[in-house]
C-alpha cells in the first residue's frame, strides 16, 4: 500500500458523500473538506511532536519548519485525487494534474531535507549532553553537516528526474541519450571535474578529520576559525571579521596549519631587542611572576633565554604557553607590554635607540 492510499481513499468516500451538490460546486467542497483535514492532520502531528520534545528548543524550531512541506505535500495529494475523481474526463485535466504533481514532488523533497536537518539536529543535541561541547562534537557535526549536505543534492537531482521523466518527450530523448551514453560521460566528465573534485574533496576534508567546524587554521599567511565546511568550499572566518572562502580542493593539495588538530593548546614566543646590558636575570624572574599571576597561562611552558646577540644587541625569547591560541594572543601581549613598560621606567638603558634599525639576519 502507498502511503498515499489512505487519503486517496478518504477523498473518494468524500467525493460519493457530496453527490447531492450540483456538479459546478462538488469539486471545491471536496478540496475544502481534503484541505481543511489535512491540516488538522498537520495541526495534531506537530502539536504531539512538539510535546514529545518539548525540552528541546533546536526540536521545536525544526518541527515548526517542517510544517508547511507537509502540509504541501498532503494538500496536493488531496487536489491530484479529487481532479482523478471528478475531472478525468475534462479538457486540461492532464496539464493540471502534471502541475500538482510537480508541487507534490517539490513539497515531498523539501520535507525531506527539513526532515534530515531536524534528525541531524536531534543527533547532535543528544551527543552534546553525552560528551559535552568538545573535539569530538565538532568533529560529528563537521561530518554530519556534510552529510546532509549530501543527501539534499541526492534529493533535488532525484527530484529534478522525477519531474522530467514525466513528461514523454523526456523519456523519448533518455532513450536517445542513453544510445550515445558513451560520448555524454566524457563530454559530461570533462565539464563536471573541477566541481566533482571540489565535492569529493569536502568529502574527505570533512570525514578525514583533517579540519572540523570551529578549528583555528592558518591558510594563506591568515589566521582565522573554520566556519563552515560544504561540498564544495569552506568558510574561514578570519580575525578581523572577514571571510575567507576556499575551494575543498585547497586542503587537499596545498599545507596548511591546524592549531587544534588534537588539542587547542598552544605555545609560542615574544621576542625582544636589547641591549647586551639588558637585566635578563630580572626578565625572566619577572616573566615567571608575570605568568603565574595571569588566568591565561596554562602552566606548561615558562622559559626566557638569549637566542642571540648581533650588532650590539641581543635577542631575548620568551617561550610561553596557553590553553587556546586566543588566550596565548592575550598573554603574549600582556607580558611584552609589561616588560617594555618596566624596562622603560626602570632600566631605560638597555633599550635600544629608535633611531638604529636592527640589522637583517
Amino acid at each position: 500500500m502507498s502511503p498515499t492510499e489512505p487519503i486517496e481513499e478518504t477523498v473518494s468516500e468524500v467525493v460519493e458523500a457530496s453527490n447531492f451538490l450540483p456538479e459546478s460546486l462538488r469539486f471545491w467542497a471536496v478540496v475544502a473538506v481534503g484541505l481543511l483535514l489535512v491540516a488538522v492532520l498537520t495541526f495534531v502531528l506537530s502539536f504531539v511532536f512538539s510535546r514529545v520534545f518539548r525540552h528541546s528548543q533546536s526540536m521545536q524550531q525544526d518541527i515548526a519548519s517542517t510544517r508547511l512541506p507537509f502540509f504541501g505535500a498532503l494538500a496536493s495529494v488531496v487536489v491530484k485525487s479529487t481532479l482523478l475523481a471528478l475531472h478525468r474526463e475534462q479538457a486540461g485535466y492532464e496539464i493540471w494534474q502534471f502541475i500538482w504533481l510537480v508541487l507534490l514532488v517539490m513539497f515531498v523533497t523539501w520535507f525531506l531535507i527539513r526532515l534530515a536537518k531536524a534528525v541531524e539536529n536531534f543527533m547532535l543535541e543528544r551527543l552534546e549532553k553525552k560528551f559535552g561541547n568538545g573535539r569530538k562534537l565538532a568533529k560529528v557535526q563537521t561530518q554530519m553537516g556534510l552529510l546532509r549536505r549530501v543527501i539534499a543534492a541526492i534529493l533535488i537531482v532525484i527530484a529534478i528526474a522525477a519531474i522530467l521523466l514525466t513528461i514523454e518527450q523526456v523519456r523519448a530523448l533518455g532513450a536517445g541519450i542513453l544510445a550515445s551514453a558513451g560520448l555524454l560521460s566524457v563530454v559530461v566528465g570533462l565539464a563536471i571535474q573541477t566541481p566533482l573534485a571540489n565535492v569529493f574533496a569536502g568529502m574527505q576534508v570533512a570525514f578525514t578529520d583533517a579540519i572540523r567546524v570551529g578549528d583555528i587554521i592558518v591558510v594563506e599567511d591568515e589566521r582565522g576559525t573554520v566556519e563552515e565546511i560544504t561540498l564544495s568550499y569552506v568558510v574561514v572566518l578570519l580575525l578581523n571579521g572577514r571571510r575567507m572562502i576556499l575551494p575543498s580542493t585547497y586542503f587537499t593539495t596545498t599545507p596548511f596549519e591546524n592549531w587544534s588538530r588534537r588539542t587547542t593548546e598552544i605555545s609560542g614566543t615574544v621576542v625582544l631587542e636589547l641591549k647586551w646590558n639588558a637585566p635578563v636575570d630580572y626578565l625572566r624572574r619577572r616573566t615567571g611572576e608575570l605568568l603565574e599571576s595571569s588566568d591565561l597561562w596554562d602552566g606548561r611552558s615558562n622559559s626566557l633565554v638569549v637566542t642571540d646577540a648581533v650588532g650590539g644587541l641581543q635577542t631575548v625569547t620568551i617561550f610561553l604557553s596557553a590553553r587556546n591560541p586566543g588566550d596565548l594572543w592575550d598573554l603574549s601581549n600582556m607580558v611584552r607590554e609589561r616588560l617594555l613598560q618596566e624596562l622603560l621606567e626602570d632600566y631605560p638603558e638597555s633599550l635600544p635607540d629608535p633611531r638604529i634599525r636592527p640589522e637583517v639576519r
